[in-house]
C-alpha cells in the first residue's frame, strides 16, 4: 500500500497534468479558431 508521501506526490502530479491539459485545450481552441478564420477570409 502507498504511504502518505506517495499519495501527496501523486496528487501534485495529477493536478499538474490537469492544469497542463486545460491550458493545452485552450491553446488548441484558439489555434483552431485562427485557422478557421484564415480559411473563411
Amino acid at each position: 500500500m502507498a504511504s502518505g508521501n506517495d499519495i501527496k506526490a501523486a496528487t501534485e502530479t495529477y493536478n499538474g497534468f490537469i492544469k497542463a491539459a486545460t491550458w493545452s485545450t485552450g491553446v488548441i481552441i484558439v489555434i483552431a479558431a485562427l485557422v478557421v478564420g484564415l480559411i473563411a477570409s
